[in-house]
């Protein structure tokens, strides 16, 4: 048996379609789900943070940034049934607790009380060492994308913009930086086309969650054989929100694959 805990930035969303996943194995204890509220506790760092990025992609990309969420979010719902995390927790006497940030004292005190392996982020932001050494085995992360070519990149519409056909997903070890630690597990998957760039990235992504949260069932379960053959990621790349300059390569390449696949495009 492994015992996991499960830190999460979201309510309904990849962790609460995982969880559902994981209290299925019989060789899987998940002991504790924490989820993080995201507060602002240094608001003029992060608003700085914020400008900064506006200026390299542009108002119109921190603009288009914003319309993009919901493809990866509640256009993920139309293709996948998806229960609260507080739902999940009751149902199955998972113990919630509510941390203000990802890497509060408050997250700390939480991750040792729970005794856990493996600890595994499922949708978030930066976690610091000091959070991510404290399970027995460190924690994992699932980039929905490949890695080490698109470290910290949106899925699907960074391999449209380098005219890849191919999505697809990691399952790593978290080190100090962001989606470069050793990996574990990973798929490359062919993109589907729909009419639209917003409905092939939803869909696709419903097909990237799904996936991924059945390999990581699979993996807790051989743990000591995946972790054993890990490796190094090498050099990777890294990107952020797509500027318009950017963006509207993306849907040129986009238009001509359906034009390729003979779709209608609307």
């Amino acid at each position: 048996m492994i015992k996991v805990i499960i830190l999460t930035s979201s309510r309904q969303g990849f962790a609460s379609l995982t969880l559902a996943d994981l209290v299925k194995s019989k060789k899987i204890i998940v002991q504790a789900v924490v989820l993080n509220e995201g507060l602002i506790i240094n608001k003029k760092k992060h608003y700085k943070r914020k400008i900064v990025k506006i200026f390299k992609i542009g108002l119109f990309g921190a603009l288009n940034g914003i319309r993009m969420r919901k493809w990866y979010s509640t256009g993920v719902y139309k293709y996948l049934d998806i229960p609260t995390i507080e739902s999940l927790c009751k149902e199955n006497n998972i113990p919630l607790s509510i941390t203000p940030t990802i890497n509060s004292s408050q997250t700390i005190e939480y991750f040792k009380n729970a005794n856990a392996d493996i600890g595994l982020s499922l949708g978030n932001g930066y976690i610091g060492k000091k959070v991510f050494s404290i399970p027995k085995f460190g924690m994992i992360n699932v980039h929905h994308e490949e890695l080490p070519a698109y470290q910290n990149a949106q899925s699907i519409i960074w391999q449209l913009y380098n005219d890849s056909d191919n999505t697809g997903y990691t399952i790593h070890k978290i080190d100090e930086h962001i989606d470069t630690g050793e990996i574990l597990f990973k798929e490359v998957i062919p993109i589907i086309f729909k009419q639209n760039l917003e409905s092939t990235v939803s869909f696709n992504y419903s097909i990237l969650w799904k996936k991924s949260s059945e390999r990581l069932v699979i993996l807790l379960e051989n743990f000591e054989n995946y972790f054993k053959n890990s490796f190094p990621q090498g050099k990777g790349k890294s990107y952020t929100t797509p500027s318009l300059k950017q963006y509207l390569k993306i849907l040129r390449n986009f238009k001509k694959k359906v034009h390729a696949f003979n779709i209608e495009y609307r």
